[in-house]
């Protein structure tokens, strides 16, 4: 068994542990955050993010990064891969996943999805509760599809993008990098790098410095 630290104790985490439980591959042996917390699902929370320089010292040396924020995941994810670490996927039971899917490191798909033929899921990135991607999708690293989205074929998702809860892609669109679609919009035409879109059909509200957003 490899034995595997969660970065991070949030709501994103207990699901990630949750999933992770279910794998006899791996040990889980504790969670960091950066401040301290009670144990999260009866993991206890071993320190902040200095502390895994020492874990990778003691033979630790895997890691999964359970962060939501896609930027956040992206600078820690770079901090434990320089350390070190190497990443683990956490895939639950109940989804449906083409055998002919490219799936990345560090990517965590939540129960009910569902990713189609060919599609490419890059590293650290997040396919949600009951969310679908469709045949020939490419989902850019530290990328997060939220719960409920559909994506229909041949999208293309770029880097450090959030697709929020519920919205809907049609075929051959393009959402640039770090870009933020809104919930429940319906995204009908290509929407460029660093912005917001909202709405139905989706339009680009804001536009953002690459270093200045956040999803929330």
């Amino acid at each position: 068994m490899k034995k595997v630290v969660i970065i991070g104790a949030g709501g994103h985490a207990k699901v990630i542990i949750n999933i992770l439980r279910k794998d006899p591959n791996y040990e889980l042996v504790g969670c960091t955050d950066h401040q301290l917390v009670s144990p999260v699902l009866n993991l206890p929370v071993l320190g902040d993010d200095s502390i895994l320089p020492y874990l990778y010292e003691q033979g630790i040396h895997h890691a999964f990064v359970a962060i939501g924020s896609n930027r956040i995941r992206q600078k820690l994810h770079q901090k434990a891969e320089w350390i070190g670490f190497q990443f683990v996927n956490a895939i639950a039971p109940f989804t449906c996943i083409s055998d002919s899917v490219q799936l990345g490191t560090g990517v965590a798909i939540m129960p009910g999805a569902v990713i189609n033929v060919e599609a490419v899921i890059g590293n650290q990135s997040i396919i949600n509760t009951g969310a679908s991607v469709d045949h020939d999708c490419r989902i850019g690293e530290y990328a997060h599809i939220a719960p409920g989205c559909n994506l229909a074929g041949n999208v293309t998702v770029g880097k450090g993008t959030f697709v929020g809860i519920g919205s809907k892609v049609i075929d051959g669109t393009r959402i640039g990098e770090f870009s933020m679609i809104g919930g429940g919009s319906a995204v009908i035409r290509d929407i460029p790098d660093y912005c917001t879109a909202v709405g139905v059909p989706a339009k680009v509200i804001k536009h953002h410095e690459e270093e200045g957003h956040h999803e929330r």
